[in-house]
């Protein structure tokens, strides 16, 4: 259940909104009675998965080679 919080009272309520967040609420802020923001816990990142899009990434056949003297000169 989302606790509604109108952000010209969010100074005087940050400690309790921070304490519904942290407790896994959600707080919808609203400036008169349009949503502007949601205040909601951090969640742990899923961990990333490796060669989930194989061959989606293709690097050039040029990859490996040195750069030109031009480009470390920093001309075109």
């Amino acid at each position: 259940m989302a606790t509604a919080i109108d952000i010209h009272e969010l100074p005087a309520r940050l400690d309790e909104a921070l304490a519904l967040a942290s407790a896994g609420g959600e707080v919808i802020l609203l400036d008169g009675s349009t949503p502007r923001a949601r205040l909601v816990p951090i969640g742990s990142a899923p961990p990333r998965a490796a060669g989930l899009h194989p061959g989606a990434l293709q690097p050039a056949p040029d990859f490996d080679a040195p750069l030109l003297d031009d480009f470390w000169a920093g001309q075109s």
